[in-house]
């Protein structure tokens, strides 16, 4: 597996955690979950293409992770983060059975 570079606004990181209680370098724990359900989120932005994944934190929490590629798919930009929704959460868990 090759190693994933991430990247991210340090102001937005700052308001993630302030208003989600998330912080960008929890989300990154996020790639590491094997099981972890990636979508395409085309209505959020006509800039670039982003994605949403659903997937367990380093603390056990299913967390949502706004984010794009930048160049590849080894170079992440966070976008947002936050703790999945029960709608989220049960996406996640029926991906996974």
């Amino acid at each position: 597996m090759n190693k994933i570079d991430f990247s991210w606004d340090g102001n937005k990181a700052q308001a993630n955690l302030k208003k989600h209680n998330i912080s960008f370098q929890e989300a990154q724990t996020v790639f590491d979950d094997e099981n972890a359900r990636l979508i395409f989120d085309p209505d959020h932005s006509e800039d670039e293409d982003r994605f949403i994944l659903l997937g367990y934190s380093c603390t056990s929490k299913i967390l949502t992770v706004v984010h794009c590629y930048r160049d590849d798919e080894q170079n992440v930009r966070i976008i947002s983060a936050r703790k999945s929704t029960k709608h989220e959460e049960n996406q996640y868990r029926e991906f996974t059975l």
